[in-house]
């Protein structure tokens, strides 16, 4: 047996021997860092107001500070924020960003310019404590202008640890030709 072999064999016979009954997954929990901020109980209480609360905490006229701690206290720890892009050549490219890289990344252009964004529709799908939010998304620099500069869908994933809802990971992209949201994804307003 080749070395390469070996430790799948190995795998492969403790899957088939090894009764289900032996195997003991831990209780999953959310262990925020002592120095973490604490969140507003309304904003974590369900997943709805949890995407409610992610998309009003970045939004606000320009010159209007954020509140970058209520932002933090919405995260796991650990948390990804993944923009994407597609490079004039037509490749593809994401940015996995911590929270922290997030806010310095984005946080002065948002504050500066102006930034309202607002969920346009929601597709959703839960597994016990383990939920992904399909929400479509509308940008704009002053919440009155009426047409978006940028539309896409956040693909949001969440947790319920028993006493509160978490962002896990935020991956998103924005509209642009031949990739437009799916008319049945947008509410009827």
């Amino acid at each position: 047996m080749t070395r390469l072999t070996a430790p799948i064999a190995l795998a492969a016979t403790l899957a088939t021997t090894t009764p289900v009954t032996t195997l003991k997954a831990q209780a999953p929990a959310v262990v925020a860092p002592a120095d973490s901020v604490r969140a507003r109980r309304e904003d974590v209480a369900t997943a709805d107001a949890l995407i409610a609360a992610l998309y009003d905490v970045i939004s606000g006229p320009a010159g209007q500070k954020r509140d970058w701690n209520r932002f933090r206290s919405l995260f796991a720890p650990q948390a990804k924020l993944i923009p994407t892009a597609v490079r004039q050549d037509g490749s593809a490219v994401l940015t996995p960003l911590t929270v922290e890289e997030y806010i310095t990344r984005a946080g002065a252009s948002l504050e500066k310019m102006g930034f309202f964004e607002v969920e346009i529709g929601r597709n959703t799908e839960q597994f016990d404590r383990v939920m992904h939010a399909f929400s479509a998304y509308a940008s704009r620099r002053n919440a009155t202008d009426a047409e978006p500069f940028s539309r896409g869908i956040n693909s949001i994933q969440l947790f319920n640890d028993g006493t509160r809802w978490w962002v896990v990971n935020i991956f998103w992209g924005a509209e642009r030709p031949g990739a437009l949201i799916p008319r049945e994804m947008v509410r009827r307003n």
